[in-house]
């Protein structure tokens, strides 16, 4: 169905790094056996698999061990489409990481990207979502692309302070060097970049919030038309927005609206790579962002709304989520706006 698999779009970045590479990309599609006529449908999608499948062809055809590090190295924000500029117009770096995991589905219902502040450091991990192992070059990628985009939203060279993944490294692991400044450990339980949390309170140069309205819009449209058919966890994500203000939905409620058992829902989301706290941590994190947009709601009572305990207990979930408390966060939020009605 059009809502599973990968969007059509995801292939153009294939196609606009050949050419980079000075290769013809009609040559590649004739060894690769794609129906470039694909790529005029911009409704069309295709599976995980094929997406991967060509990727290793285009590593292959330009005899580039690695295509997808180098592929990532020269995305742009228009490769993304509309996820792109909505990421682009974001106030702060954890705005845009918030756009790509709420909107990623446009673009792929496989992948997705999380984020944990643990001390001094933030470590986003990016993931599949099932229990199937991502090609190195799909991996890779996507792992330099987002790298590339913080430094491109920020304006920034970010250090990173690890870089973590979960495959065998290559037979030569020099190019690592000049994309990501060292060599990534390789053989890990998971793919990780590891920075400073500070990063994720940097302004993004770009941002435009009037045009972040219209983008998100859009955006919010294209993930609608999807959801119907998209992952289960993202429609235990929707079934807990509706509950809240009235009650934050426990385990055994949500699973009880699913007509399932406690333990079902948990191996489904299991098998999408994600636990119902994941879950919790992440619609709390979205409507607080959205609860601090709005001047009519203060912290306390944006705490009570979010239901925590107390304003305190959300000041310190918020800061761990986004680097900044509630109170800085606002402050961003509203010299945004100020420097957009100049």
């Amino acid at each position: 169905m059009k809502s599973h698999g990968v969007a059509i779009s995801m292939v153009y970045p294939i196609m606009k790094t050949i050419v980079h590479k000075g290769f013809d990309t009609e040559q590649y599609c004739s060894y690769a056996s794609f129906d470039a006529s694909l790529l005029q449908d911009v409704e069309a999608r295709i599976s995980g698999d094929e997406l991967v499948r060509l990727m290793i062809a285009a590593a292959h055809f330009t005899q580039d061990d690695h295509f997808g590090l180098h592929q990532g190295e020269i995305m742009e924000f228009g490769d993304l489409g509309i996820l792109g500029y909505v990421m682009l117009h974001s106030s702060t770096i954890v705005e845009s990481l918030a756009a790509y995991q709420r909107y990623n589905v446009i673009l792929s219902s496989g992948f997705n990207l999380d984020w944990e502040v643990q001390g001094d450091d933030v470590l986003i991990r990016l993931f599949l979502h099932s229990s199937e192992q991502m090609s190195r070059h799909c991996m890779e990628d996507m792992a330099s692309s987002v790298y590339r985009l913080i430094c491109r939203l920020s304006n920034r060279r970010i250090v990173l302070n690890e870089i973590q993944f979960a495959h065998d490294a290559p037979a030569d692991t020099s190019p690592y060097m000049s994309v990501f400044g060292s060599v990534p450990v390789f053989g890990g339980k998971e793919n990780v970049l590891r920075m400073s949390k500070d990063v994720l309170s940097y302004s993004v140069m770009y941002s435009d919030f009037k045009l972040l309205g219209v983008f998100e819009a859009i955006a919010q449209e294209a993930k609608d038309q999807l959801m119907p058919a998209s992952e289960f966890s993202e429609q235990v994500v929707q079934w807990m927005k509706k509950c809240i203000p009235s009650y934050f939905p426990t385990l055994q409620q949500t699973a009880e609206s699913f007509g399932i058992s406690t333990r079902t829902l948990q191996n489904k989301l299991k098998e999408e790579n994600t636990t119902y706290n994941d879950l919790s941590i992440r619609v709390r994190k979205e409507l607080a962002m959205g609860y601090l947009r709005k001047w009519e709601y203060s912290v306390g009572e944006i705490a009570y709304v979010m239901h925590f305990s107390e304003p305190s207990a959300f000041q310190s979930a918020f800061k761990k989520w986004t680097g900044l408390t509630p109170g800085q966060y606002r402050s961003k939020i509203m010299n945004e706006r100020a420097s957009n009605t100049v």
